[in-house]
């Protein structure tokens, strides 16, 4: 194994606490009281057009949707990295990562204006080998295009890399690059939604649980 790659959200960044911020900010402003807090963690991984549809009950194509959107979007680059913290485990795994000469790498659905500031204010991490955006491709995830970019970035082929993330699409991109895949049972699952189901070679439970699996499954066999 040459390379672990990752989803963002929900996978190395728990940033659900500046979405919830920013989503009540917008209510507040629209003279709205603030949503529980769960309510909006739930939905996070679908992204803004569905925090927006929550915070104020209107589908994409309504009139008011995407004047909404853009002000939700223009709040969360104020503040997204305020209270996003990385997930238990995450900055103990990418040192190990980097002890063992192995790269790490981001591959997400968040456009670069958003990943590029956030990946930034936690650059006192290992530096990543690979960060690919929307931006960066014609397909996003579950397409694998961005997964095979990250691997050429790096220098490995898929075949050397697993794949971690928390949302089925994540499970589908990776299979469909030719890599192991880890479900991350941690990350945004929406409430009717099983990790388990996914068809990922490997579920875990914490960020902590990564490290001994890879160690087991992958680093042995070399």
């Amino acid at each position: 194994m040459k390379a672990v790659l990752f989803d963002l959200d929900g996978t190395l960044f728990d940033t659900a606490p500046d979405f919830i911020v920013v989503l009540n900010q917008l209510r507040q402003q629209e003279k709205m009281p603030p949503l529980p807090a769960d309510k909006i963690r739930a939905v996070v991984s679908n992204g803004a057009g569905a925090m927006v549809s929550l915070g104020f009950g209107q589908d994409e194509g309504a009139p008011e949707f995407e004047s909404l959107r853009q002000r939700f979007l223009d709040l969360y680059l104020n503040h997204l990295a305020v209270e996003t913290v990385l997930f238990p485990g995450i900055e103990e795994l990418l040192v190990q990562l980097a002890a063992n000469n192995i790269a790490w790498g981001v591959v997400t659905n968040k456009p670069a204006t958003y990943t590029v500031p956030l990946m930034e204010a936690f650059a006192h991490l290992p530096a990543p080998g690979a960060v690919v955006c929307p931006d960066h491709v014609a397909n996003r995830k579950p397409h694998p295009e961005p997964i095979l970019l990250a691997c050429s970035q790096i220098g490995c082929a898929p075949g050397e890399a697993v794949y971690v993330g928390d949302h089925v699409r994540d499970i589908e991109a990776g299979r469909a690059a030719g890599m192991p895949t880890i479900a991350c049972n941690y990350g945004y699952i929406d409430a009717d939604d099983n990790a388990a189901n996914w068809n990922a070679d490997h579920l875990v439970e914490s960020a902590r649980d990564i490290w001994p699996l890879l160690q087991g499954r992958y680093l042995a066999r070399g």
